[in-house]
């Protein structure tokens, strides 16, 4: 969708400059040719329309009655530029009079009170004293360019109208053929962005699905590099990239090997030996009644560390079936609050546990790894966090939520992200702990090859408690461990 989100603006970004730079340049045009067209007809008719009105007049006697008038009217109106013509005389000692060449189409209400005024007013500027006046108007929705002077002597004033519908008509057309010109501009530009963002973003969408494909960890996937553009050079930092990453991910994945194959190497050697102390301990601590008074605490010691280092083991070897991916769910249907009370009696914590829970809340999942998750949970609320701890189970939807909360002072802040960590303890001025320090990560590596999540915070009225959400049924969960395991 990116990819063709970011098409669709670079075709929107072509079309708009191609429009902006069309619409402007066919502006520009049309008033060009708009004053081009306007100003050759308007100059073309006033010249002609001032020296006939200049020669008709100077024929005429300044006794000439209105039909002199009317005949050099109709003279003037034969102009080949085709306009309509008015004469009014303003002699002083006889009645005004006012001739026309067509009074259907031109009479002296037509002509504007301004232009009137603008061409009886006497100029005092050294030559003329009347000059012609022109102005642009509109009668019954069609242009006209009407202009008007007052001959030299003052005794005649005449006005023409001429139609500018022809010229309104010519421009109308080249309106017409420039948006034409801009639509087929615009559909040009979007053919172009059409072709040139495909020529750019070809190059991009197989370079995010390489980025893709090697965030998937297909870490051998490369570019095919053509050219010598930007693209290509990019193309190829991207190659670079990848090798290097490739490299690198594969030193370190052998070097993880290595640790794994070290772990479980030294754990599978440490259990035979530990197998022999432990029978020996067991021996020591069933005689441990009749040893002497100062040896017996050293044979307590060497029997607890000797409990505490085979439990230590137990856990490396759990620890390295999860990195290896070779840990596997056996599942069955469970009762729930069956399977937490067995956890409980097996361990001696009904007097130190709460348990809200129904009967009859039956799931699929592996009940050996459910228990672990549970010893875990409970018995590290026991050690740090005190008795009574309650354990309430309830189902939500499809999941099963088991919470357990001690009556503790809660968990530091600064150490709740870090409570799942293999290895890791609050407070590091201690050398040493009772546990191995593996425990709850252990419980988070089960609750995960269900499916599940396991979740620590602080209750608002004191207290740590610890949220395990699982599947009802794991057996999709299986199926994907089971793959993760062949592969």
């Amino acid at each position: 969708m990116r990819w063709v989100s970011l098409r669709l603006r670079l075709v929107i970004v072509f079309a708009l400059v191609a429009l902006v730079s069309a619409v402007s340049v066919a502006g520009i045009a049309y008033w060009l040719n708009r004053d081009a067209v306007l100003k050759r007809t308007q100059d073309a008719s006033l010249r002609d329309f001032r020296e006939s009105l200049k020669d008709v007049t100077d024929g005429l006697p300044l006794t000439a009655d209105c039909r002199e008038l009317d005949d050099a009217a109709r003279r003037l109106a034969t102009s080949t530029q085709n306009y309509q013509v008015l004469i009014q005389s303003d002699r002083g000692d006889a009645p005004r009079c006012t001739a026309y060449s067509n009074e259907d189409e031109f009479k002296a209400a037509d002509v504007p009170a301004a232009l009137r005024k603008a061409v009886d007013e006497r100029r005092e500027d050294g030559t003329s004293p009347y000059h012609l006046y022109w102005q642009r108007i509109t009668m019954g929705d069609r242009p006209y360019l009407i202009g008007g002077a007052r001959v030299d002597g003052g005794n005649w004033t005449g006005y023409m109208l001429k139609s500018l519908d022809a010229e309104r008509k010519d421009l109308n057309s080249l309106a017409w053929s420039l948006s034409i010109a801009t639509a087929l501009s615009l559909i040009g530009s979007a053919l172009l962005a059409q072709a040139a963002a495909s020529t750019v973003l070809r190059p991009v969408q197989r370079l995010g699905d390489a980025a893709r494909a090697l965030g998937e960890g297909k870490l051998n996937t490369r570019l095919r590099v053509t050219g010598t553009d930007e693209l290509a050079d990019l193309a190829r930092t991207f190659n670079q990239t990848a090798y290097r990453l490739e490299k690198k991910v594969d030193e370190l994945s052998e070097r993880e090997k290595a640790s794994r194959r070290f772990v479980a190497d030294m754990s599978h050697e440490l259990r035979t030996p530990m197998t022999a102390i432990t029978a020996v301990t067991e021996v020591l601590e069933e005689e441990q009644d009749n040893l002497d008074p100062m040896v017996a605490p050293a044979v307590q010691l060497v029997v607890s560390e000797t409990r505490r280092l085979n439990d230590l083991v137990e856990n490396l070897m759990e620890v390295t079936r999860f990195d290896a991916g070779t840990a596997k769910l056996v599942l069955d249907d469970v009762d729930v609050a069956d399977q937490v009370t067995a956890c409980i009696d097996a361990r001696a914590w009904l007097d130190a546990v709460e348990l809200d829970a129904d009967r009859g809340l039956n799931v699929r999942l592996d009940p050996r790894r459910l228990d672990v998750i549970l010893a875990n949970l409970i018995g590290n609320a026991l050690k740090h966090g005190g008795s009574p701890v309650r354990v309430a189970v309830r189902l939500e939807g499809e999941e099963l939520v088991i919470e357990v909360k001690d009556n503790g002072p809660g968990i530091p802040e600064e150490v709740l992200p870090h409570v799942f960590d293999r290895f890791y303890k609050a407070d590091a001025s201690r050398a040493r702990s009772e546990g191995s320090g593996l425990g709850l990560s252990i419980a988070v590596e089960n609750a995960r090859i269900h499916g599940g999540t396991i979740t620590a915070e602080n209750a608002p009225e004191g207290g740590a408690v610890f949220t395990l959400r699982l599947p009802r049924d794991a057996s999709e969960a299986a199926e994907a461990a089971e793959r993760e395991g062949r592969r």
